[in-house]
């Protein structure tokens, strides 16, 4: 698969368009979706160019959570106090570069975006699941995706449930039914949709973007465009860019009766890049192309983070109550990206979801030792230390949360296995083009290009890295810098024909 950048076609090598529109927009999934319907309800002749036969691109096999608050009506409801500062204290806490207009404008429209979202025909549950979990096991509408409750982040932003999850249970597709609605929101309002036919080239004219040179299958032609919103999805599905950006992501792991296989990718098969690579042939920037969201869960059960995770030096190096991405960002920092989890008998229980192996019970810490090869006594004076401090509910090396302090002192004990390679590890990218809070492409040097925007997986705004990442991110972030992206090539589109 290419890892090239695509070379932009000049306007004056354009023999005929095919096409004049305001806003072209490449890609239905939340990011276009959500731009196309805003360019459109401001008055714009929008036209989607889906590379797909369907829209939705991977946000159809999303489980639907979006990350809001600041006070939405589930949190009211359910009576989890919120606000737009707290929520971006929280933010900016967890981010590896924060910018600050961007996470000021998400904060601040959150509760408005929630309606928003509400308004196109459905409705979040008025409920709240309490434990911590990955997926809640129902419809419920609210739950903690996040750090918020984790040390540090819970003492520099009052800690609050910002989960929501449309009413779909289970793990995968919840959130097809919300571009379901836009789908049908973009026709009310006119949106134009050509299925099957992919974005190839931008079109530029002194420095400018005007449009875009598309393919549909033998058939090739040009659309002329006063704006172009690139919202075409991330790298994960292209060896060729994660092998040069994320290589963690194509990182094989050895199972028992399929041998190597590499972690699963939550993407669709056209997560191939060409998005971010069209942007960068018009001169846009990239950022945290190496970053990444990946992660094998421990829990449920949450009992299970009553224990400790090791590296193969014996030693711990994060909250065990963390959240599964932001664990797992610390697993691949650690010597050979290994790491155990070990729990006593008294808090042993197998997993949920089977993504971490159960190694074995051991009768002595020494036999645990000797077994994964961890030097001689360096497990033990971990567990005895962390042990003495647990009687007492207390844990001054990462600060768990009380009810994920236990002592383990009750052998067996029993381990887990989370190294890369070996437990099953799933992922996406979230590196993308440098944008301003309004979608528009920036150059390296900060500028901004002409008629350029992009959103979603193409686009780095929220999200920087696993380690401060909360689930719904991309689902807010996109459909909330979708829509404003799309209402500002709009208006930057009218603006220019009444010019």
């Amino acid at each position: 698969m290419s890892s090239k950048t695509p070379a932009t076609i000049s306007a004056d090598d354009v023999t005929s368009w095919s096409d004049d529109v305001d806003v072209i927009v490449i890609g239905f999934g939340i990011g276009g979706g959500c731009a196309a319907v805003s360019a459109a309800a401001a008055g714009a002749r929008v036209l989607v160019l889906e590379r797909a036969a369907a829209a939705g691109g991977t946000t159809s096999l999303a489980g639907g959570h979006f990350y809001l608050g600041g006070g939405t009506a589930v949190q009211q409801a359910t009576g989890h106090a919120d606000s737009p500062e707290e929520m971006y204290k929280y933010l900016v806490a967890v981010s590896r570069e924060p910018e600050l207009d961007k996470i000021r404008a998400y904060c601040d429209g959150s509760v408005e975006h929630f309606n928003w979202l509400e308004d196109l025909g459905f409705q979040f549950e008025r409920s709240y699941y309490p434990g911590k979990v990955v997926v809640p096991p129902g419809t419920e509408g609210l739950s903690y995706t996040g750090n918020e409750k984790v040390w540090p982040f819970c003492e520099q932003a009052m800690p609050a449930p910002r989960g929501h999850s449309v009413p779909v249970p289970g793990e995968l597709g919840g959130a097809s039914m919300v571009v379901d609605l836009l789908v049908k929101r973009a026709d009310a309002l006119g949106v134009r949709v050509q299925y099957e036919t992919g974005a190839t080239n931008l079109v530029v004219d002194d420095g400018a973007v005007v449009g875009v040179a598309w393919k549909h299958f033998t058939e090739t032609g040009a659309v002329k465009a006063k704006a172009v919103v690139i919202a075409a999805g991330g790298f994960a599905m292209n060896p060729d860019m994660v092998a040069e950006h994320t290589p963690a992501l194509g990182q094989p792991r050895r199972t028992k009766h399929h041998g190597l296989v590499a972690p699963y990718i939550l993407g669709n098969p056209n997560d191939d890049g060409l998005g971010i690579r069209l942007g960068v042939s018009a001169g846009g920037a990239t950022k945290y192309m190496d970053e990444l969201f990946i992660t094998a869960a421990a829990y449920p059960p949450e009992v299970l983070l009553t224990g400790l995770i090791v590296n193969k030096e014996g030693k711990r190096f994060v909250a065990e109550d963390s959240y599964h991405s932001r664990t797992s960002a610390f697993v691949l920092e650690q010597p050979d990206h290994t790491a155990y989890l070990i729990v006593d008998e008294g808090h042993t229980e197998m997993p949920e979801m089977p993504l971490i192996r159960f190694l074995d019970g051991y009768e002595t810490i020494a036999e645990l030792e000797t077994a994964l090869g961890i030097p001689a006594g360096n497990v033990a004076t971990t567990l005895d230390r962390y042990n003495k401090f647990a009687a007492a509910g207390e844990d001054p090396d990462f600060h768990k949360q009380p009810e994920y302090v236990a002592p383990q002192d009750n052998g067996p004990w029993a381990v887990f296995d989370l190294s890369l390679g070996r437990a099953m590890y799933s992922g996406f990218t979230v590196g993308g083009l440098a944008v301003t809070v309004d979608g528009e492409v920036r150059r390296g040097d900060g500028t901004v290009i002409p008629g350029l925007y992009a959103v979603g997986a193409c686009a780095s705004n929220i999200a920087q890295d696993g380690k401060g990442y909360a689930s719904g991110t991309q689902l807010g972030e996109g459909s909330f810098f979708g829509r404003r992206a799309g209402a500002h090539a709009a208006h930057g589109a009218l603006g220019a024909q009444e010019r």
